[in-house]
């Protein structure tokens, strides 16, 4: 009996809806960024407006730019959407580029 090493990468991501708001859990990266975008586009935005990223496994400035959008799409609707549970290193990144406000 051989054992394979296999390179774990993370799942690509996605929104799931429920009472408490949207519940992001997977990766966020350039790769999958235009799906997950494009995917989140055929749900209603959270009635509560709270997104919760705690689950984000891996991300890059792609996921700023979805956020962003999503924050684009809320204002559209007349909405207003609460961003949690972002990861720090994310967080970091959105200082650098100067959206911070934009992501919170």
């Amino acid at each position: 009996m051989t054992s394979h090493s296999v390179d774990q990468q993370p799942a690509i991501g996605g929104f799931t809806a429920s009472e408490r708001g949207w519940l992001f859990a997977g990766a966020l990266t350039l790769d999958d960024a235009a799906g997950v975008l494009a995917a989140s586009g055929t749900m209603p935005l959270p009635a509560n407006g709270v997104i919760d990223m705690r689950g984000m496994m891996h991300a890059d400035s792609s996921a700023l730019a979805v956020i962003i959008a999503l924050r684009r799409r809320a204002t559209s609707e007349g909405r207003k959407l609460s961003i949690v549970g972002l990861p720090p290193s994310l967080r970091s990144l959105a200082v650098v580029y100067g959206v911070e406000d934009l992501v919170e």
